[in-house]
């Protein structure tokens, strides 16, 4: 299904999202990738939602990408007795390791690799960040802490540890079995929480096994740091502001986001910016008009898509959620400002044939009257980085592989298309041509330009660049066997 605008929009999909009529009524209002959070919701929940959104993509005859969402090593507090305690700021709270029931002044905090790391001075930060400690004294399976914001503390609330790396295996036992059970589904993307350094997403690809590509969640402030690591061995980024604003000053997040979002564009990966993008849309049918300004300055960054959360996984507008982000987007990419912004912001290394042919094909598209740029790709590279290049014109991604193209759905701009094995150059350039006219990107009048690799189906061979006319009678009257 073609798209007005080259953003892409991740939408959550959770109880008021699970129907094959309310799947796909957010897939025609824009949604390009479902996300599946694994953090609530039986294995069989998930199953059912992932055979409707693949009967949603035969329906409609589109290409829509699955992203399962691991719920990772989230640390939480034990239960109280009775209602949770009101903590009074000044006041002494132990956490420990004694599974008793929790009252005003202690409570069990499960996790016994956490207080070996603990420091006197380190904060921690419970349910979000509203209820804020210091730790005075520490030892083994105890830390005593002064309530510096106090509050209400209730049962199994989430804790942040914001000053500590924390020695924390990057997948629990039970994102090993989500892990497993998600591959075996089919999803085109794994989205890694709390990653904090490079070697927890390479644990993560050694379970994977290539079958699916890997989404790293920027949640600490140790994955800030070591970004340039994680993206390396990442197949694209997520920027989740949600438990990143909770372990860092609100006030660092903009600039943070803006230059996550750069980094990754430069290294041709997906990226993603998420939480809270229209979170008054939960229960209004109007956002609010920071909340609009907010997901434009996201695209005007160049995110490769904006993604909804509980706006459309439990909300009560979740396709105006959906409307509200395409109308946003498609305003947004019109504007000559925008354009002038991303144009701006080209910072590519070009080290490679590949990264010359893409720059060329975007040159050529935008001095001529070229209406597309067609790019055949095996594992997605080329497409990634005609991506980058963020052209003028389309980008049509032609691939053989179902897999290859579901995983495309999230990158910025690439309306892919599905073709059969090809084996020489011409038969290319005609497919190509059919593609842009069937799709509606061109007419019989109009050129091309065509870009991909020879031998044929071999991934990273980009080295071939062709201006093609749509019409395949004058390929092949022009073009020797």
């Amino acid at each position: 299904m073609r798209r007005l605008r080259n953003v892409k929009i991740v939408a959550t999909l959770g109880p008021a999202s699970e129907t094959f009529e309310m799947i796909k009524a957010l897939h025609l209002a824009g949604a390009d990738v479902f996300r599946l959070n694994m953090s609530h919701g039986t294995h069989d929940e998930i199953r059912a939602k992932h055979q409707i959104i693949r009967e949603v993509e035969e329906d409609t005859g589109s290409t829509i990408g699955i992203l399962a969402d691991l719920q990772g090593p989230k640390l939480r507090v034990g239960v109280f007795a009775g209602e949770g305690p009101e903590l009074e700021a000044g006041a002494d709270f132990r956490l420990d390791l004694d599974e008793a029931d929790g009252d005003a002044t202690r409570v069990c905090l499960p996790h016994p690799e956490i207080f070996a790391v603990l420091e006197p001075g380190a904060a921690l930060l419970v349910n979000d960040g509203k209820i804020r400690l210091k730790v005075k004294e520490c030892g083994a399976g105890f830390a005593n802490c002064e309530v510096v914001t106090g509050g209400q503390i209730s049962n199994r609330k989430g804790v942040n540890v914001p000053d500590v790396v924390l020695p924390l295996a990057a997948l629990s036992d039970k994102d090993r079995a989500d892990l497993e059970f998600a591959c075996g589904l089919g999803v085109d993307w794994l989205a890694l929480s709390f990653v904090q350094r490079p070697e927890d997403v390479e644990e993560a690809r050694v379970l994977a096994k290539g079958r699916a590509a890997l989404l790293s969640k920027i949640e600490k402030p140790s994955a800030v740091e070591r970004f340039d690591d994680i993206l390396k061995v990442s197949d694209g980024i997520m920027v989740a502001r949600g438990d990143l604003g909770v372990e860092l000053p609100v006030q660092n997040v903009p600039p943070i986001q803006k230059r996550l979002v750069r980094k990754c564009r430069s290294a041709a990966k997906p990226v993603i910016v998420a939480t809270q993008m229209l979170e008054s849309m939960i229960e209004s049918p109007m956002p609010t008009r920071a909340e609009v300004s907010d997901v434009a300055t996201a695209i005007y960054e160049g995110a490769d898509a904006v993604m909804l959360s509980a706006e459309s996984a439990a909300g009560d507008y979740p396709i105006e959620a959906v409307t509200t982000m395409d109308n946003v987007a498609t305003e947004v990419e019109r504007d000559p400002t925008y354009t002038q912004i991303i144009e701006a912001s080209r910072t590519a290394d070009r080290m490679t044939v590949a990264d010359g042919i893409v720059a060329a094909a975007r040159e050529i598209a935008e001095t001529t009257e070229i209406k597309a740029i067609c790019c055949f790709t095996q594992s997605g590279t080329t497409a990634l980085l005609t991506a980058r290049e963020r052209p003028r014109v389309p980008i049509i991604a032609l691939t053989p592989l179902v897999r290859t193209a579901r995983r495309l759905a999230l990158s910025w701009g690439t309306n892919c298309v599905l073709t059969g094995e090809l084996d020489r150059f011409k038969k290319a350039v005609v497919s190509a041509a059919i593609a842009a006219r069937s799709e509606g990107f061109a007419d019989e009048n109009d050129l091309i330009v065509v870009t991909a690799g020879v031998p044929f189906n071999v991934p990273g061979s980009t080295n071939i660049l062709r201006v093609a006319p749509c019409d395949e009678r004058l390929i092949y009257a022009s073009d020797p066997e």
